[in-house]
């Protein structure tokens, strides 16, 4: 995992899966204290999928019964990122998650997002839209989070001395 930053004052990471090189993108970028964090996966450090569904004859999902471990994987990959630059989970304020299945998706995303944030209630905003395709035939979910970090804090989670 690297990070980088440009001269324009944004801050970028990186897992440092081949994708990120051929498609051109960073999986987050960090301008101010605001953090935009690229669509999340069930990816391992090596950019193989976890959890994969298991595909028909067409390619397609056979069925949803792993989305919820995609979903947990994809909670840990993004907090991952988060922490490059000093925030959590608890820094988020929105989410979007993208998923093959909507009914699927309803029925373990309660128990899921829960489970990530530690919370009966995360305290971010979250959208769930069903959607025909993602980028990859057995992935089954994907979620891009934005998070802010207190104006206190530097980024690495040290909060900033006053001046006064």
């Amino acid at each position: 995992m690297t990070n980088a930053t440009a001269a324009n004052g944004k801050e970028a990471a990186y897992h440092g899966f081949p994708a990120e090189d051929d498609y051109g993108y960073a999986q987050a970028i960090k301008i101010g204290n605001t953090i935009h964090v690229s669509g999340q996966l069930s990816q391992d450090d090596k950019g193989n999928m976890i959890a994969p569904a298991a595909l028909d004859e067409s390619g397609k999902p056979a069925n949803f019964s792993t989305m919820a471990e995609q979903m947990r994987v994809t909670y840990t990959n993004a907090a991952k990122i988060l922490a490059r630059f000093g925030a959590t989970l608890d820094h988020v304020v929105e989410e979007t998650l993208y998923v093959l299945d909507v009914d699927t998706a309803f029925a373990v995303a309660g128990k899921v997002r829960k489970e990530a944030y530690a919370t009966a209630r995360p305290q971010c905003a979250s959208n769930l839209i069903g959607v025909a395709r993602l980028a990859f035939p057995e992935q089954l979910v994907e979620i891009v989070f934005t998070a802010v970090l207190p104006s206190s804090m530097d980024g690495h989670g040290l909060i900033s001395a006053g001046t006064g």
